[in-house]
């Protein structure tokens, strides 16, 4: 049995996506965007924060952990570089710059979990790598040149709301399958108090 963090990363993803669709729909074309900022960097330091654990220590089998490790990482960069750029009136662009490469990647992991057929669910995990992705490929065009087109930036919030609930129907699956799971476990130090060898 190991024990991994990934439902909170994915919780985490959710809610960023969330977040950056509504952004997109009712903010992007604001002067003020200073008060997007706090939700852009707690999603940005959380996905670098654990992203970043676990592309150093592996938690999970296979090329789990540096998918979702690694691509946790390029989500908390993105979000932090956002949210930073939000709090001090900086040019967004050169973020989205960073994160049409960044969902190039997504893009191709969630290809490969599809073709390889990984995770339980591999066509939900691998379209919400796919959705994600073009959430990053897309952020440069929708920033430079469709900024004003409201239809494609409604399509943009709806792709990204679907990849955040692709995301959040796995981290609430996990959360429910956990606690089943993990209902009567007892952490190593602990045994000895509870009667455990």
């Amino acid at each position: 049995m190991f024990i991994d963090y990934l439902a909170l990363m994915l919780l985490n993803v959710m809610a960023g996506y969330f977040l950056l669709a509504c952004y997109v729909l009712a903010a992007l074309d604001h002067a003020d965007q200073t008060r997007w900022a706090p939700g852009f960097l707690m999603t940005g330091f959380v996905a670098l924060a654990f992203g970043a654990v676990m592309s150093i220590t592996w938690p999970l089998p296979g090329a789990y952990s540096a998918a979702y490790g690694g691509m946790s990482v390029l989500f908390g960069i993105i979000f932090l570089g956002a949210g930073l750029a939000m709090a001090k009136g900086w040019d967004l662009l050169p973020v989205a710059y960073y994160a049409f490469f960044a969902g190039w990647a997504a893009v191709l992991i969630g290809v490969r979990i599809i073709h390889l057929k990984l995770t339980l669910a591999p066509l939900l995990s691998g379209c919400g790598f796919i959705l994600s992705g073009l959430g990053g490929v897309l952020a440069a065009p929708t920033l430079r040149y469709l900024k004003a087109n409201r239809p494609f930036r409604a399509i943009a919030a709806l792709v990204l709301v679907a990849a955040g609930v692709i995301w959040g129907t796995i981290a609430y699956a996990e959360y429910w399958h956990q606690m089943q799971q993990f209902g009567a476990w007892v952490p190593l130090l602990m045994r000895g108090a509870h009667g455990q060898p």
